[in-house]
């Protein structure tokens, strides 16, 4: 048998049943609250990596939300100095959705987060629900590096991606606005964009791309031909070898007796990362360094 409540609206399961009570959640060590918030209390995050939002699917959501309701509730944290403000962590196209069909509230999950944590929940959400263009996504790892200083090996982990794929998509970045738009126009695809990242011209190759529908293999040929950027041939230059970083790594663990990671940057730098478990195996490790 079907629910009674398909169909429903939350402002009509409010009408029939009273009002939602709050539903508490223990979340690590945070208590957070499920809630109907209304709508005319919450802002969109301006940094949130979802710039663009594509009309059939925001359409789409809306004929579900109207037949249905919001099913899952939206991530919200407080505005400093305004506790009765809340600005998006996840979900706006739910938010956008629920104000397009006219709802006054949303069920939504309140948690106290800083702008880091913020931007990990809001870069995750979307790249698990593949709500990003390829632009956006290279601009949110970006902006974990940049604004929160977080390395490749994080970055990896705390998206549940390779490191080679973040460093490659990453690439899009150094790209003309004017070819970053047609990527966002899904005219070029993400490797089309990687391939041509490397390029003197990407420019010149993106409209070749678009205008000879060409394909991967045949950009690749055209970007040996017109040669790479000095920029992206020094990177490549300073680059090294993965099997030869874990050989560093495994030789320097060995004399030292702990745990030790290579991370290498642009232009040649790096660092050692030399782990500890205790404070006597700290100093252990200050005599052998100053030996």
């Amino acid at each position: 048998m079907a629910s009674k409540f398909l169909g429903k609206s939350l402002a009509q399961l409010n009408e029939e049943m009273g009002q939602i009570p709050d539903i508490s959640v223990l979340t690590g060590g945070e208590r957070v609250v499920v809630k109907p918030i209304p709508l005319v209390q919450i802002s969109p995050n301006p940094d949130q990596p979802r710039k663009t939002f594509n009309e059939k699917e925001l359409k789409d959501l809306l004929e579900s939300v109207k037949e249905r309701g919001v099913l899952q509730p939206i991530i919200l944290r407080t505005v400093q100095n305004k506790p009765y403000l809340y600005e998006i962590v996840a979900g706006e196209r739910r938010f956008r959705a629920a104000k397009m069909a006219n709802l006054s509230e949303i069920p939504a999950l309140v948690k106290t987060l800083d702008d880091k944590n913020a931007a990990e929940i809001s870069l995750i959400e979307n790249v698990q629900r593949e709500n990003l263009n390829p632009v956006e996504e290279a601009e949110g790892y970006q902006n974990l590096m940049q604004k929160y200083g977080y390395e490749l090996e994080e970055v990896s982990k705390l998206i549940g991606k390779s490191e080679s794929y973040i460093r490659n998509l990453m690439r899009i970045n150094a790209l003309p606005d004017s070819v970053k738009q047609l990527i966002k126009e899904g005219k070029i695809s993400a490797s089309h964009a990687r391939t041509i990242a490397v390029s003197d011209n990407p420019e010149q190759l993106a409209h070749d791309i678009v205008n000879n529908k060409l394909s991967v293999a045949e950009t690749q040929k055209q970007v040996k031909k017109a040669g790479r950027s000095t920029k992206s041939r020094n990177f490549t230059q300073n680059t090294l070898d993965g099997a030869y970083v874990e050989k560093i790594e495994n030789k320097i663990a060995k004399h030292l007796g702990t745990d030790v990671k290579l991370r290498e940057k642009r232009g040649g730098a790096g660092q050692f990362i030399i782990s500890f478990s205790n404070r006597i195996q700290m100093e252990d490790l200050i005599n052998k360094l100053s030996k």
